[in-house]
């Protein structure tokens, strides 16, 4: 069970912010707003300020327990323990002045009602980032492509496809033909056993270059019934509840949700919701292993000089264990990418320049 999250408001007695809203987990301070009203009025939204959420003197109005407490790229969307008044959201904005260098912060909370009858037409942000890192497990045949994108080849721990982070890796995506998956039937226990670790990730998915309707086609399944393999395919979201199944009907269906979905999922890394230091997403984070300090340190790899010690990059990168800098270049010699002049503490690795 999760710590108990309440959402409190108080009066405060300002002119143009008379009321403070706060969002507790147990005794901390998640979120401190002044704010204009109890809570905002049908088609409106109301302009928020930071608050430290230490003043004194407030008469608590309510306190309901928080349901839910979800972010989304720059929206914090709150649910609340109640009939009425129970959905909201605030955004967050950065704004460059007009007279002067840096940003402001603009802060707006909506409730669900108001976001519903706006019928704004419905945008996606746009990606302005760097192109895209995404690695391809070396044992994927015919492989995805991914066009604008820089794409490298090597082992990966789980999954067919992973997008790159500056800590490990993003997002991971295990890839599976019609074949493939009716093939995984007959090492069931072991196949759960990948979707585990893949759905350790918090961004992942499953996608199949198929249809749902595919399994259910006698003709199709040979040596399998329809029911049997719906089943299975049932038993996959009920065991893996935060895995992410997605039947892409084509091979060309499934390499595009691949690519976007990367997208998306870069792009919400770029976006933050400063909240009194506390990350609100409610998914679990696996601790940084091995092998997702190497991809981190492969993403790295480019802006390192032409040649450098093993102690200078253990001096870079302090929070890397010695092993898995070790691995690491194992792992660029063996692709071609270093080579290795000496022998022991001042041996000098050296980039290779690749054609």
């Amino acid at each position: 069970m999760g710590r108990k999250r309440w959402w409190v408001l108080e009066r405060i007695g300002g002119k143009r912010f008379p009321y403070r809203l706060k969002i507790l987990e147990e005794d901390r301070v998640l979120l401190a707003l002044k704010v204009q009203a109890v809570w905002p009025g049908a088609g409106t939204q109301v302009f928020c300020l930071r608050d430290s959420g230490q003043g004194r003197g407030g008469e608590e109005l309510e306190r309901v327990p928080v349901v839910s407490l979800r972010r989304y790229g720059k929206r914090l969307a709150v649910v609340l323990d109640r009939r009425v008044n129970k959905r909201c959201d605030f955004l967050f904005l950065k704004k460059p002045y007009k007279t002067k260098e840096g940003e402001y912060e603009q802060i707006f909370w909506r409730t669900h009602q108001s976001l519903r009858t706006s019928r704004k037409r419905f945008v996606t942000g746009p990606w302005k980032g760097p192109p895209l890192t995404i690695y391809v497990d070396i044992d994927e045949k015919y492989p995805w492509r991914f066009p604008g994108c820089r794409v490298e080849r090597t082992h990966l721990p789980v999954g067919d496809y992973a997008l790159a982070g500056g800590k490990g890796l993003l997002a991971v995506v295990e890839r599976k033909t019609f074949d493939n998956l009716l093939a995984e039937l007959g090492r069931w226990d072991a196949f759960h056993q990948v979707l585990g670790e893949l759905e350790v990730y918090p961004q992942n998915a499953l996608v199949i270059e198929s249809s749902y309707g595919d399994f259910l086609d006698p003709k199709r399944l040979h040596h399998y019934t329809p029911s049997f393999v719906a089943r299975a395919l049932a038993e996959i979201s009920a065991m893996h509840p935060r895995l992410k199944v997605v039947f892409a009907h084509s091979r060309k269906g499934a390499n595009e949700w691949c690519r976007r979905f990367f997208e998306a999922v870069a792009l919400q890394s770029t976006e933050s919701i400063p909240v009194q230091g506390v990350d609100l997403e409610e998914t679990v984070v696996p601790k940084s292993r091995d092998s997702d300090l190497i991809f981190a340190l492969m993403e790295q790899f480019p802006r390192l000089p032409p040649s450098f010690t093993l102690g200078e990059l253990r001096e870079a990168f302090p929070h890397v264990p010695i092993e898995a800098i070790r691995r690491f270049l194992g792992r660029m010699k063996a692709a071609g990418k270093v080579r290795c002049s000496g022998r022991g503490p001042k041996a000098r690795w050296m980039k290779i320049q690749q054609d």
